[in-house]
């Protein structure tokens, strides 16, 4: 394994330390990444002699030259840089665009278990008004290790309650968490209430309070549509910022909204009776809906086509859930799906701190079955179209945004280097506090060796 990666395996070891020790440390003291944020791009840059790998269209190799932020040329053959570009020699690198984690909460979650130092959920249980975006800690620690393997954007969603608020873009890179946002409101989150009773060794409750329980979830998420709607078309007089909030994902046909899409709504949800209630939510409210977890998807994959509804798959990496499954039912979903017509784009399914496995979910996909340019692009263009920002990101193409790394080889394989990445034109430090401190910590035996060459040899005795 190559120093890097080495250096990535580790990404929150380093805090359990400090927390032991110095246990009364504030939880906002331990989580500061200190690094200087990249500056905008000052002049053209060019690599060339380069392998590209634009994902919209087949590898070539060539050249890419971008310049303020955005790709001005790209393509086979040699280019021609003009006066006062910086020009790249990529003999030997490979050229991706930057990996896109689809569903995270980076920015949002730093240790889980000191609740201080996460904030990615809202009181109540139905908080639409609540946005992701401007709870992200540009400083987490745990960004720069994410981006140093690879990922460079990610939907930033809450969790908790019923109707948990609104998801957004961000790039793992800024001053401030309105520098980091690419799109604020990327779509309504919704976590669909359990249908079924569990009969889990674990569960201590009986059915019949289960059961309640589901009923009553059931019908709090469906009064709220229901309210919504009526308050979109104008029957509730009442100003209600809930209600405000969740306007835009419904169609309208006012002056101020014509000819723009409702947002989507996101809607975690894994069995196979939750996907067909929230199938028969978006027919109901004509919603553009898309599957957050998706578990079952395959077992629906025709109905999922059909209706037109993609799904950010969270488990590859994840056993079955039923003993009777085939153990590889879970690495196999984006096959079947891919398969089936069905969009989706695959998301890490990981704790926060682990994000960085973004790549090797998708290199277990294409293990089993998954194409190996379906398997990038599920963790590219594929998430960049759901998430709604294709526009600018997710491939290489001219007039899109250069973000984009420079590698020595596939970013989904684990012994692959990262020797460059760039946002929005940006040059970003890849370093992290792990390789920091291998750096330092080599040092002091480089030190060491020079005092030992520097000591006089001892007398014979």
């Amino acid at each position: 394994m190559n120093k890097r990666a080495i250096n990535q395996v580790f990404s929150a070891a380093c805090i359990w330390p400090a927390l032991l020790v110095g246990g009364l440390v504030p939880a906002a003291a331990v989580a500061q990444d200190l690094g200087i944020k990249a500056p905008a791009q000052s002049q053209p840059v060019a690599i060339v002699n380069a392998r590209v790998h634009p994902v919209s269209g087949e590898a070539f190799d060539g050249f890419v030259v971008f310049d303020r932020g955005s790709i001005t040329q790209i393509g086979p053959g040699k280019a021609e840089p003009g006066p006062g570009t910086r020009v790249i020699d990529g003999t030997g690198r490979h050229v991706y665009p930057g990996l896109i984690a689809a569903y995270t909460q980076l920015g949002m979650s730093e240790i889980g278990a000191i609740r201080p130092s996460t904030d990615e959920r809202e009181t109540g249980t139905i908080t639409p008004e609540a946005r992701a975006t401007v709870t992200v800690n540009p400083d987490s620690w745990l960004l720069p290790v994410t981006r140093a393997n690879g990922v460079l954007l990610a939907g930033a969603f809450p969790i908790g309650g019923l109707i948990s608020g609104r998801a957004g873009v961000i790039r793992l890179d800024g001053w401030t968490s309105e520098e980091m946002a690419i799109k604020a409101d990327a779509g309504l989150m919704v976590e669909w209430p359990l249908m079924r009773v569990v009969r889990a060794s674990w569960m201590e409750r009986p059915e019949e309070e289960q059961l309640k329980d589901v009923r009553a979830n059931l019908e709090r998420v469906r009064e709220a549509f229901r309210t919504a709607a009526a308050y979109n078309a104008g029957s509730l007089q009442v100003k209600d910022i809930r209600w405000e909030s969740m306007r835009a994902v419904f169609a309208r046909t006012d002056d101020a909204s014509r000819g723009r899409a409702p947002l989507p709504v996101f809607i975690q949800a894994n069995d196979y009776d939750q996907i067909m209630a929230v199938a028969e939510l978006k027919r109901q409210y004509k919603l553009s809906v898309v599957i957050v977890g998706g578990l079952d998807a395959g077992r629906c994959a025709q109905l999922l086509k059909e209706e037109n509804i993609p799904v950010i798959v969270r488990n590859v990496l994840t056993p079955p859930r039923r003993d009777d499954s085939p153990y590889d039912e879970n690495y196999t979903l984006p096959r079947r799906l891919a398969a089936a017509g069905v969009r989706f784009c695959i998301a890490s399914g990981d704790e926060t701190p682990h994000e960085r496995n973004l790549p090797y979910a998708a290199a277990m996909a294409a293990a089993h079955g998954l194409d190996a340019a379906a398997a990038l692009r599920a963790v590219t263009l594929s998430a960049a179209e759901i998430l709604g920002v294709a526009d600018r990101y997710g491939s290489l193409d001219q007039g899109k945004s250069a973000t984009l790394l420079v590698t020595d080889g596939n970013p989904l394989e684990v012994g692959t280097v990262i020797f460059d990445a760039y946002i929005d034109g940006r040059q970003i430090d890849l370093s992290t506090k792990q390789s920091v401190l291998a750096a330092k910590y080599r040092e002091r035996y480089r030190q060491m060796k020079e005092q030992e060459k520097k000591a006089p040899a001892e007398s014979p005795k």
